[in-house]
């Protein structure tokens, strides 16, 4: 390679060349540990959401057992009012929908 121009042009052409190779592994390292992270945090979330769910079926059978020991009619007891019952039921449902909706207003 007698000629400086063309000795130039190889030289660039092969740092260009080792350039796009580096920043190949680069890009690739990085989309790798991308894919990693979004993995594990969906793991994660799925986990929690599983751990929540648990523990509030949990805490429901809890509670439905105790009101089953609770409500069960001793002999000589005053029957229940079913309508009475059903009321208070239907009040509470209107109650958590509104809770319901007044934390989706709030949350979006």
């Amino acid at each position: 390679m007698s000629n400086p121009l063309v000795q130039a042009f190889f030289v660039g052409r092969a740092v260009a060349e080792v350039v796009n190779e580096r920043l190949e592994v680069v890009l690739t390292d990085a989309l790798s540990e991308l894919g990693k992270f979004d993995a594990e945090a969906r793991d994660q979330l799925r986990q929690f959401t599983e751990e929540v769910l648990e523990r509030a079926n949990r805490a429901a059978e809890a509670t439905n057992a105790s009101e089953a020991s609770t409500s069960t009619r001793q002999p000589g007891s005053q029957p229940i009012d079913l309508q009475a019952e059903i009321d208070e039921l239907r009040a509470e449902i209107a109650l958590l929908r509104t809770e319901l909706q007044h934390y989706r207003r709030t949350s979006a």
